[in-house]
């Protein structure tokens, strides 16, 4: 990450049943999926995590940031929007000119009216966009009943 670019940019997405920053560091739980099946029909309400990681460079710490993260069905019905701000800034000891790491991230609640393929766009700014997709698919519904003990 030393001096790679002169600009933010947005390293990776991570969808994930829960996450979340302690310390710096990024615990996942239920990460790195692509798929998820509405077992009760629809519409369904999921909850789940988006991780972000930023690559800031050394002219833009210090500075306060703006990222959005939109989640759009296939027909580009937004179900989420979410917004805020980030600044990093040059601790101690650091040498100039390096490139730091931001990581974020977003708890939410879609309500997923059908299958198929949603889009989440995370934006910083109108200097970076990353896009990740995960695909809704309709579960078996068992209506069969196990036989009384």
């Amino acid at each position: 990450m030393q001096g790679a670019s002169d600009t933010i940019e947005i390293e990776w997405l991570i969808l994930a049943d829960a996450a979340q920053m302690v310390g710096g560091k990024l615990y996942i739980m239920g990460g790195g999926w692509d798929r998820f099946t509405a077992n009760s029909g629809f519409p369904a309400n999921h909850k789940m995590s988006v991780a972000a990681a930023f690559s800031v460079p050394w002219n833009e710490t210090n500075r306060r940031h703006p990222f959005t993260f939109s989640v759009e069905d296939e027909d580009g019905t937004v179900l989420a929007d979410v917004g805020g701000g980030f600044e990093i800034g040059r601790p101690p000891g650091i040498p100039a000119g390096k490139t730091q790491r931001s990581q974020i991230v977003i708890d939410l609640t879609l309500q997923i009216q059908k299958p198929g393929t949603n889009v989440i766009i995370a934006r910083i700014g109108d200097v970076a966009e990353r896009r990740c997709t995960f695909t809704t698919v309709e579960g078996r519904i068992s209506t069969t009943q196990l036989p009384q003990a």
